[in-house]
């Protein structure tokens, strides 16, 4: 099996809520929509984000768990410098986003400040001066 991600689907609650952050907040274009169920948006080359209406995504996943806290994964947008991070979270959240984590300076040498998107979704806006976070520029 070659090491490949295809998809990442996030089943939302709202998905107008969502649609309103990432394509008319964000403008990020629609790839497929099926009104009130879904919305995928190309990503990557080869990445598709899938945003499930929840209502819709139990008929196939089964009863949806939802908890107090972070979500136990964030979403990683690299961008090529910290000043690119600030305005990234800046657009984020006119988009609608809430701050999750002010942008910072890290340890490691890196640059990082976090966004959640109306389901609570962190995305990580990060320049990551290491090779492993030049190479996904």
């Amino acid at each position: 099996m070659d090491p490949r991600l295809s998809f990442l689907t996030l089943v939302v609650r709202d998905l107008t809520a969502s649609r309103r952050f990432y394509v008319d907040g964000l403008r990020w274009p629609v790839e497929l929509e099926a009104p009130g169920e879904v919305l995928m948006i190309r990503v990557g080359e080869r990445l598709v984000l899938s945003l499930w209406q929840e209502s819709a995504a139990v008929g196939e996943l089964g009863p949806i768990a939802r908890g107090e806290g972070a979500p136990p994964f964030t979403l990683a947008h690299n961008v090529a410098t910290p000043a690119d991070v600030d305005a990234v979270v800046a657009q984020m959240l006119a988009a609608g986003g809430t701050l999750s984590g002010a942008a910072q300076q890290r340890e490691w040498g890196g640059y990082t400040g976090y966004v959640a998107d109306p389901d609570g979704f962190r995305w990580e806006i990060a320049y990551n001066p290491a090779p492993i976070g030049l190479s996904v520029l």
